[in-house]
């Protein structure tokens, strides 16, 4: 299991985040405390930022080597400042290749997108029906093997298929397919998925069959934070399983459950839904 992180806010550096918190990206990739599959997170690591004063799509840095070796790190991360940031360590599911072309963000026009679970057995399970449901230009999406990659080019799709109702929605559509298809080709599915734009985040917590991994929100004044284990000591709240939740630049929060459509969600406006 890979490990998450997500800002968005006043503009920060990216050292800020990744390496200088006690419980940092860096230490959770060789001292990861709540990943349940998995010891290290040395398989790569991969950065999206957002600039719109120079263009609307996030830049990316991504890397093959474990974020604590990496000797360009230190200094791009304490150069670049941005209000809009997504990152992750790679935990490599066995067998997946160790190359760029599997390494997050995965990105399309103006999103980028990262993912913490896992499918196990894609190849045999869940390969071949998501891709059958991918159409041009989304099917030449994915240049990798991972299953991140599938899901992300299903969700490009849908979105594209259906522009009217937030990605919110969409993301709640499309982990509502995912389950259809984990429950029928009898397969596990774990989706802890982030998605941005440079003035959106948005992020699930999901699972089919199996315990979703971890996840928690922190807001603290104009401050947006998402990561798979606390960076640092704060009033973290861990998402509820089957939830989504969206934040905007203007620090509006909404939520919503995906597991149980009869639940009601938590409409504060700093915080996330209630169990389902």
């Amino acid at each position: 299991m890979c490990r998450l992180l997500a800002y968005l806010g006043s503009p920060i550096s990216l050292d800020s985040l990744l390496c200088q918190p006690p419980h940092s990206l860096v230490v959770q990739s060789y001292q990861p405390q709540e990943m349940t599959a998995g010891l290290l997170n040395a398989d790569g690591y991969g950065l999206g930022w957002y600039d719109r004063r120079r263009q609307s799509q996030a830049f990316t840095y991504k890397s093959i080597l474990p974020i604590w070796s990496d000797i360009n790190l230190p200094s791009l991360s304490r150069y670049i400042h941005s209000d809009c940031i997504l990152a992750y360590v790679r935990s490599a599911t066995p067998g997946q290749a160790l190359d760029l072309s599997n390494c997050q963000p995965f990105t399309y026009q103006n999103w980028s997108f990262i993912h913490n679970g896992a499918i196990p057995e894609f190849r045999h399970r869940l390969y071949r029906p998501l891709r059958d449901r991918l159409r041009s230009p989304y099917y030449e999406l994915i240049n990798g093997s991972t299953d991140s990659e599938h899901l992300f080019a299903y969700l490009m799709q849908l979105h594209h298929d259906q522009p009217q109702p937030s990605l919110q929605e969409t993301l709640k559509t499309a982990l509502q397919d995912f389950h259809a298809l984990a429950i029928a080709h009898n397969s596990k599915l774990s989706a802890n998925l982030i998605l941005s734009d440079g003035q959106h985040l948005i992020a699930s917590r999901f699972a089919v069959n199996t315990e979703a991994p971890s996840l928690y929100y922190l807001a603290q004044n104009d401050q947006h934070l998402i990561a798979s284990e606390p960076i640092f000591p704060g009033n973290w709240q861990a998402f509820p399983s089957g939830s989504i939740l969206n934040l905007t630049m203007t620090a509006n929060v909404t939520a919503d459950t995906t597991a149980n459509p009869t639940a009601n969600p938590t409409q504060a406006p700093d915080w996330i839904p209630v169990n389902p």
